[in-house]
């Protein structure tokens, strides 16, 4: 215990410790801040968008919905869906900035209705959302580096290692128990922000146990190179500086050289070229013959292939096959959009094994559940809406039934995804890995370094 408490006062006296734990405090508290208010602006949005639109439903009820033709109501009414933060998501933002956060939907071609909204200007996204991933991943690393940099180089500098080494004590046990608690001292200041917005917004002891884990994985595993790093390096100067170069490789250059690559080798195009394709599909269906566009609906909805032909110039159930039939046409490319991307995902995950940083980053979002998968759950969900809208509306075009203030109280109401937020099991085995590795290294090194100045000084 007296060592303990030595280690301890070392650490209070010397202001640039004391300083970077202050900073990281407030980094942390501020990225759970920003996280916090940037989901309540998010839901707020949400809110003014959901008044918006029940406005303007009332308007075409009025107008279309009181015994008339069902198409004329299907054409003009939108149907919300939307997707609000998840309560974890202040922890990290991940594709939430990028993406549509409500779609409106009618009963007009699905896939036009997804991507029109993809119109994000990639410089404004490029900065990213200042939260505690981020905190976590490129910032905590730093604060080690400064805490770490010199904890076996001071003592040499200054003549006191052998000393120290001489001590009774078993083999790099003082080093050890050195390094622990700064470790322990980095993680106060860097998870008691994020576990206190856990426990405001009710996230869960599921999400609290995880947000633990992942940032004591990560963390251990930059104090257990700075423990290599500081056992091999002769001076301060030179243990910050290869401290610093191993941040730089492992948190910028390898995990771009890693994604660059990643995008290279899977070419994903663009959710607007779906939406182009869909509707040059719909263009050319008002040249085609109505036999053939309705021969490619029934394909898939046999069930109306009894239903009386259309020989007049124009009719809604035709309208709304020839764009179900454009849909349908385009879902090869949809299916291999959507494959690209969760192929991408796969292998940013699979990148985790040799970039912590990458894992670190894969397991906060997923945990946060702002990750790909989660909005590609978001586009699955109205997918089923849009098909359940069809489904009821249908029978009033095919039978030719009327719209009234009856039906419209029987409309089909939108289903939220269910929330898909937890552990990363790989990511989180990777960071796992990652630190037994370098912990084995760092303790044999520390151990050594315990030998080689003890035999010296004998």
């Amino acid at each position: 215990m007296s060592r303990l408490l030595l280690e301890w006062r070392m650490v209070a006296h010397s202001r640039l410790s004391a300083l970077a734990l202050v900073s990281l405090f407030v980094l942390s508290a501020l990225s759970v801040w920003s996280g916090m208010r940037a989901a309540d602006a998010q839901r707020e949005a949400l809110a003014r968008t959901a008044a918006v639109h029940y406005e303007d439903l009332a308007a075409v009820r009025a107008r279309h919905g009181n015994d008339c033709e069902a198409g004329y109501f299907a054409y003009y009414a939108f149907h919300l869906t939307s997707d609000p933060p998840p309560a974890a998501a202040f922890l990290a933002w991940g594709q939430r900035d990028l993406l549509p956060a409500a779609v409106r939907v009618r009963m007009l071609g699905l896939q036009s209705q997804l991507y029109e909204s993809e119109t994000l200007n990639p410089e404004l996204a490029l900065p990213g959302r200042f939260d505690f991933a981020f905190v976590l991943v490129y910032l905590a690393p730093l604060f080690i580096i400064v805490l770490m940099h010199d904890w076996v180089s001071s003592e040499r500098e200054t003549g006191r290692l052998r000393l120290l080494s001489s001590l009774p004590a078993a083999r790099g046990r003082p080093w050890i128990m050195r390094a622990s608690l700064r470790y322990i001292l980095v993680l106060i200041p860097l998870l008691a922000p994020p576990l206190a917005g856990v426990a405001l917004t009710k996230s869960g002891v599921m999400e609290a146990a995880s947000l633990v884990l992942i940032a004591g994985l990560y963390a251990g595993f930059w104090m257990a190179l700075l423990m290599l790093i500081g056992a091999r390096a002769r001076s301060s100067a030179s243990s910050a500086t290869t401290a610093l170069a191993c941040f730089v490789c492992l948190t910028l250059l390898l995990p771009a050289l890693a994604n660059a690559a990643i995008n290279r080798l899977i070419p994903v195009g663009k959710g607007v070229e779906l939406a182009m394709a869909q509707r040059q599909e719909v263009h050319q269906g008002w040249d085609a013959p109505k036999s053939a566009t309705f021969e490619k609906f029934f394909r898939s909805h046999p069930e109306w292939r009894d239903t009386p032909p259309v020989n007049v110039r124009f009719h809604w159930k035709w309208y709304y096959a020839m764009h179900q039939a454009g849909d349908e046409a385009v879902q090869p490319l949809v299916s291999a959009y959507t494959d690209s991307l969760r192929k991408r995902e796969l292998w940013t995950a699979r990148a985790g094994w040799l970039l912590p940083a990458a894992a670190a980053q894969v397991a906060m979002h997923r945990l946060a559940d702002t990750d790909l998968p989660a909005q590609l759950a978001y586009q699955e969900s109205i997918a089923r809406y849009h098909g359940r809208l069809r489904h009821f509306f249908y029978p009033y075009f095919f039978n030719e039934k009327r719209f009234g203030e009856r039906d419209f109280r029987q409309l089909p109401q939108y289903q939220p995804r269910a929330p898909g937020g937890g552990p990363h099991a790989q990511a989180l085995l990777a960071l796992s890995l990652a630190l037994a590795c370098m912990l084995a290294a760092a303790t044999a090194a520390v151990r050594s370094l315990a030998g080689s100045t003890a035999a010296g000084a004998g």
